[in-house]
């Protein structure tokens, strides 16, 4: 304790002794001889600067002993001992630090068990589409390949949502912000769901024009696109329902609605839908609901810099937009988009007519 104590002040130390040589060094120049008067100073002045030490190390004593003591919690770090400013600066600083480090480790702890919960809610849902291809397989029959495609469709969308889950925490590692044409991408995630959409004989409605072009991440907004797809097609039960995929633009800002004609989604549930695991009355129902589907949605969105908005009405269906802030997008030439959707629309049905024949549903 000593040791550091006088480290600390080894430069005070110093100074006071060339001050003292200095002083006496002016006298002897300036014809002062007496050699008693000098012995005296310098005794005078040793005394005084081992006084004002003594008493700088009593009321650093409990301070040096505080860090100088191997610490065995992080409590030790809120103890207050300080008495001098720069002592009770210090400990507030250290509480500054304790309380972000106690802020980084209940974040990085619930991370890590929103992880684990996830993995197990998936695993289990998992086993699902397994068992359904080992029952397949065992059946005498001849072995239905939409069913099996179904399944596999199902394990690769858990996949696809596990992999981006994991990605999340990395997520800047992996954005790449490119202009992005709306319709194309919306097509692209209508084709990519072809068959989910014949199976549940719902059909896609698309008006979305081609000089919707926004600034986003193209791999993350697909993987947004078929969260809410899937999402509105899950829960609509009806057949011959559509989904309807519009843009529009809101103060000079590109707005993406996907509206079904499903179930809807309680008033209570809304507030808490984008809550990670949280499945409501809707995910009871179905029993497959992991509630990260539009949790996940919803932290890419922010990412990106975008906003997810949700409105629903039991019975009627439930809209889901996402808004493009300050995109630069146009409002015109709506009717070659209407033309191409009906052309969407019928081809889709004229797909389902083939299943609906064979009395397979995907």
């Amino acid at each position: 304790m000593l040791r550091l104590f006088f480290k600390e002040h080894a430069a005070f130390i110093v100074f006071q002794a060339a001050l003292v040589a200095f002083i006496m060094a002016l006298y002897w120049l300036d014809g002062f001889r007496n050699v008693d008067t000098a012995i005296y100073s310098f005794v005078i002045s040793t005394l005084l600067v081992a006084v004002f030490l003594a008493t700088r190390f009593s009321k650093r004593y409990r301070f040096y002993q505080k860090i100088l003591a191997v610490p065995d919690r992080m409590e030790h770090a809120l103890q207050r001992d300080g008495k001098s400013p720069e002592q009770l600066q210090s400990e507030k600083y250290m509480q500054e630090i304790y309380r972000l480090y106690q802020n980084e480790a209940q974040a990085l702890y619930a991370s890590q068990k929103r992880h684990l919960q996830f993995m197990n809610q998936w695993v289990h849902q998992m086993k699902t589409p397994l068992s359904v291809m080992q029952l397949l397989l065992q059946e005498p029959e001849e072995l239905d390949k939409n069913s099996v495609r179904e399944e596999v469709d199902r394990l690769k969308a858990g996949l696809d949502t596990v992999l981006m889950n994991a990605r999340l925490d990395t997520f800047e590692e992996d954005m790449q912000i490119e202009q992005v044409q709306l319709r194309s991408i919306v097509a692209e995630i209508v084709n990519e769901n072809k068959r989910l959409f014949i199976s549940k004989r719902v059909y896609p409605e698309i008006d979305v024009d081609d000089k919707y072009i926004v600034a986003t991440d193209r791999k993350w907004m697909k993987f947004i696109l078929g969260q809410l797809l899937t999402n509105a097609l899950k829960y609509t039960f009806e057949k011959d329902k559509k989904v309807y995929i519009k843009a529009d633009c809101v103060d000079e800002s590109a707005l993406l609605t996907i509206r079904d004609e499903g179930i809807g989604i309680p008033a209570s549930d809304l507030p808490r839908v984008t809550k990670a695991f949280f499945t409501g009355e809707n995910g009871r129902k179905t029993g497959e609901s992991t509630g990260m589907g539009l949790y996940l949605a919803n932290e890419v969105c922010k990412k990106l810099g975008h906003q997810l908005m949700i409105d629903s009405s039991i019975g009627e269906g439930t809209a889901v937009s996402i808004l493009f802030r300050n995109q630069d997008s146009a409002t015109g030439g709506n009717d070659n988009a209407v033309i191409e959707n009906r052309r969407s629309d019928e081809s889709v049905r004229r797909e389902s007519d083939a299943p609906r024949a064979q009395s397979t549903e995907l």
